[in-house]
């Protein structure tokens, strides 16, 4: 960061607009499956709750252990803000059942789609094998996925080709029960891996023509460009938490090139590496309209629950105007590319493998 000094900070807000949507702050709640894990009782109705009394945004996972309707009834019982919650879906082979989940998301009253696009393989967790992560345990289910098998009327063609009918028992499934030593290798065996980008076309026309579409794990100007073709309402940079490609761009260096492709034409936001208020601000100057945090949910959800995940947001937001202030920036608009610079000796940041 490069701060100005001299200049009037006195109305300092950290307040934005996304797609007519008014956050609090430009830090949203990014898709992450499985907050259950985390918080038993609630899972993600705790996060999503956080989200609305923080004033920001939530995303849903496909894989959250609390079905869509239930997160926005949660939201809708409570107190407060209005909810502002997206839903998250992957391009499944089963294509009726991707557009199925995104429709229930619409009908739920989501405001917007975010399509996960680099996950037709997840990067291999080695240390979930080696810890014996395999399967989803016990008594937590991916309940979206649950509900589609249960209710979907069954054909015997259907029968025959798919895993997840329930001629075989769910609790027999790959989701539940995998051949492979981690679990994500297990449910990576749902999504389509021959996508091209006429699905995205098709996404757009079939399920959420009225709702903003979010391309999410672009990582190159490329694919950006793509996506915007395809019919985009914005784009998404993000290496899936760092949990994808070994050896791959972080998504603050793969940020500039994409906004300087799309940026003139759509939103973008960011996600992975986030933990401060000061990522938040370079994210911001660097071009980024919002961007979104992950792994510090789960942190605050399993120390405090839904509390702690509103304390966590706050602690951001008042990060941030800190750094707005000493940086001379009075609102999110007046963070410009001139903020930053690469540090003079390259990266500082020594990277070590996790020993988990």
């Amino acid at each position: 960061l490069r701060p100005r000094v001299m200049r009037p900070v006195g109305s300092i807000s950290t307040a934005t607009t996304l797609f007519g949507q008014k956050l609090s702050l430009p830090v949203f709640i990014s898709p992450a499956g499985v907050h259950a894990l985390c918080d038993e009782v609630h899972g993600e109705c705790a996060s999503a709750r956080a989200a609305q009394r923080a004033g920001t945004l939530f995303g849903l996972s496909q894989h959250a252990t609390r079905s869509i309707e239930q997160v926005a009834g949660a939201c809708d019982a409570a107190q407060g803000r209005n909810a502002n919650l997206w839903y998250q879906c992957y391009i499944l082979k089963d294509r009726d059942m991707t557009l199925r989940l995104v429709r229930r998301a619409a009908n739920a009253g989501y405001r917007g789609i975010f399509l996960t696009v680099d996950s037709v393989r997840f990067g291999f967790r080695e240390a979930d094998a080696r810890n014996g992560w395999s399967a989803l345990p016990e008594p937590h289910r991916l309940v979206n996925y649950d509900e589609e098998i249960a209710n979907k009327p069954q054909s015997s063609e259907t029968k025959k080709s798919s895993w997840l009918s329930p001629e075989s028992s769910v609790d027999k499934t790959k989701i539940y029960a995998g051949d492979e030593d981690a679990w994500d290798q297990n449910t990576e065996q749902l999504f389509e891996q021959n996508p091209t980008w006429e699905d995205v076309r098709w996404l757009k026309r079939e399920a959420c023509h009225d709702l903003p579409l979010i391309i999410k794990g672009i990582m190159t100007a490329e694919d950006a460009i793509e996506a915007v073709k395809a019919g985009a309402d914005g784009v998404m940079v993000s290496n899936h938490g760092g949990r994808g490609l070994d050896g791959a761009l972080a998504a603050i260096d793969a940020l500039p090139e994409v906004v300087a492709a799309v940026g003139d034409k759509v939103p973008v936001l960011m996600d992975s590496g986030v933990r401060r208020g000061t990522d938040v601000l370079k994210a911001l100057a660097l071009g980024a309209s919002a961007v979104g945090i992950g792994k510090p949910v789960f942190f605050a959800l399993a120390v405090g629950g839904e509390n702690a995940v509103v304390n966590l947001l706050q602690i951001l937001q008042r990060e941030m105007e800190a750094a707005m202030a000493i940086c001379g920036v009075e609102s999110v608009a007046d963070a410009k590319r001139s903020l930053v610079t690469r540090h003079p000796n390259g990266s500082v940041t020594r990277y070590t493998r996790s020993k988990l």
